[in-house]
């Protein structure tokens, strides 16, 4: 641990120098200054050619960072970041906008001075006016994301035309610089004028590789490469955005959507159906090599997918009724006869990396977690974390007799073919979805929920009033994803922070308002090196799992992706991604 904090100290002490090419946590940056490439890019890959994609349900924005309205597809493809993240480091991320920060010896202030070439598309220059309106107007009038993101950054002030200076309210959060990095920066002169909350029909302006070339509501949106792009040379970008246009035609339905894949209206499809990967890649066009199928193994840490209850409902309150719930649903059987036995339970907030909690909690997580043992699950201490595992043969009479019993301890009964509490309510909810698709998995859990007396019902409604519903939090039960990432840190106050809970738009749908958890949570973010923060994820990991907050679905740990052969590719992949945006249109289909 104390070599792990001296590497750490040397790290950040060299981004005291004033003007490092980048920012790192807990990692070695591999590329020097002034590099030419990324070594997953072939700097020499030709321009020109279609990119065409597919999207589903609708938009009616092109405003991205308003809580209004469905945002179009590929709106990012619009703008330029301060910094841009590397495919294969982790958490190492090199200048865009900015060429060079400068981070304080105690970590309470970031300065970033910016490349004076960097224009928007009307060829005007990007300021340290516009990083602070991107700023102060995102986190302003910005979805609830932001304000939580940048919780802890005091102000931005301008330094000069070319340098911008934000101020921290605290010195213990080590990854605040880096996430800054991360901020899209928007032209201040563009939006005067202009209602940034009512603009759905306001078609932006950036400064990145592409611009809004057509559209049509709720049918396409296409891009054209900007061959003015100030950035095409910079070494982050140098043999990447090699499509002259990117167009995202909209499907209503996924079965619609992959028949057209077949037969040649868009070029690239990564599957999220295991029974379509299994059955249905093997028409003539992936016989004759003409579509390719592959699955691409990645390192990727995996986070939670799972029916997700909503604790502002009374009946989820109760423990014993979430671990009761848990029970009905039958992975085992799911994953044999609906996924071809393709995927794996999920077990942790963070599965398929180091942060995942094993077994019992080790002496460093118990110094976090003693505290607050009295306010915790006993099973917390005292049994590792585990889903049932059922025989996978749609028998589950023991696992439905546990639940029971559980029920009846809760002070529930059954009442005909009802389950009754004490007071009479009927223990009744209801499962909303945004798409069909979910629908051949949540039936079978119904009617195993139905035997045991639960009155659940499935609820499918179209992909804006869900989307409505969500930030509204009104709902009993969703389908809920939490993305995390190696190095999770403020984006975790916006999933689980007591505070958001009453935030409209927030990602904490489970409506989690806890102490021990926000302390966790903080503890994450300040962590001073890369061993307090493993401990504090895992920690925070357990802690989650064993509150049965959500009944955990599953994950894959490799991409499943099929493509039309029009593509040529880099020798490497990047680590940490596809990289899609690295390929090129063969010469034949450019024409």
């Amino acid at each position: 641990m104390i070599k792990y904090f001296i590497i750490i100290s040397i790290l950040l002490v060299s981004l005291f120098a004033k003007g490092e090419h980048y920012l790192a946590i807990g990692s070695t940056p591999k590329y020097k200054k002034g590099f030419s490439h990324f070594e997953y890019v072939n700097p020499n890959a030709p321009k020109g050619g279609m990119l065409r994609l597919a999207s589903f349900g609708t938009f009616n924005t092109l405003n991205s960072f308003v809580l209004k309205g469905a945002k179009a597809a590929g709106l990012s493809l619009l703008y330029d970041t301060l910094m841009e993240s590397s495919g294969d480091e982790p958490f190492v991320a090199y200048g865009l906008i900015a060429k060079s920060v400068e981070v304080s010896a105690k970590n309470d202030w970031v300065i970033f001075r910016l490349n004076e070439k960097a224009k928007f598309h009307d060829n005007t220059q990007v300021t340290a006016k516009d990083v602070k309106f991107s700023f102060d107007t995102l986190v302003s009038k910005g979805t609830p994301l932001y304000k939580r993101y940048y919780l802890d950054v005091q102000k931005a002030e301008i330094i000069d035309p070319l340098t911008i200076k934000f101020h921290f309210k605290t010195d213990k959060n080590r990854e605040l610089p880096f996430i800054l990095g991360q901020l899209t920066v928007i032209p201040s002169h563009f939006w005067e004028g202009k209602d940034f909350l009512d603009s759905d029909a306001v078609v932006p302006l950036g400064s990145g590789p592409y611009m809004i070339d057509k559209y049509k509501y709720g049918k396409y949106i296409s891009y054209k490469l900007n061959q003015n792009y100030w950035a095409k040379d910079l070494g982050v970008n140098r043999g990447q955005y090699n499509f002259s246009i990117v167009k995202y035609d909209y499907y209503k339905d996924r079965s619609v959507a992959f028949e057209a894949f077949k037969s040649g209206e868009f070029d690239y499809q990564l599957e999220n159906t295991a029974k379509r990967w299994a059955t249905q890649y093997d028409s003539i066009n992936f016989k004759n090599g003409n579509i390719i199928k592959k699955e691409l193994p990645h390192e990727n840490v995996e986070g939670m997918q799972g029916l997700a209850f909503n604790l502002r409902k009374a009946i989820f309150q109760d423990i014993a009724v979430r671990k009761a719930i848990n029970l009905a649903f039958d992975f085992e059987w799911t994953n044999k006869y609906l996924f071809y036995n393709q995927y794996k339970r999920l077990d942790s907030f963070f599965a398929n990396s180091e942060l995942s909690s094993k077994g019992l909690p080790g002496k460093e997580e118990l110094a976090l977690l003693k505290p607050f043992q009295d306010r915790l699950p006993k099973s917390v201490f005292s049994v590792p974390f585990t889903s049932s595992i059922t025989k996978g043969d749609g028998n589950i009479r023991k696992e439905l007799r546990e639940a029971m019993d559980m029920l009846r301890q809760a002070g529930w009964k059954l009442n005909t073919d009802k389950l009754m509490e004490k007071n009479g309510n009927v223990l009744k909810f209801e499962i909303l979805l945004g798409s069909a698709s979910f629908q051949k998995v949540v039936n079978p859990f119904i009617k195993n929920l139905k035997k045991i007396g639960i009155d659940a019902t499935v609820r499918i409604i179209d992909r804006v009033a869900y989307a409505n519903r969500l930030k509204s939090f009104d709902f009993d039960m969703i389908v809920a994803r939490y993305n995390v990432s190696l190095s999770p840190g403020n984006e975790l106050r916006n999933y689980w922070g007591s505070k958001s809970k009453y935030i409209k738009g927030s990602k904490n749908y489970i409506g989690i308002e806890s102490e021990v958890i926000d302390v966790l949570i903080e503890k994450i973010i300040t962590a001073p090196d890369r061993t307090a923060l493993i401990i504090a994820v895992k920690a925070l990991d357990r802690v989650l799992l064993h509150h049965h907050y959500v009944v955990p679905n599953w994950y894959i740990s490799s991409d499943r992706l099929a493509y039309w052969d029009k593509f040529e590719q880099p020798s490497k992949k990047p680590k940490y991604g596809i990289g899609l945006f690295s390929w090129w249109i063969k010469e034949s289909y450019r024409k």
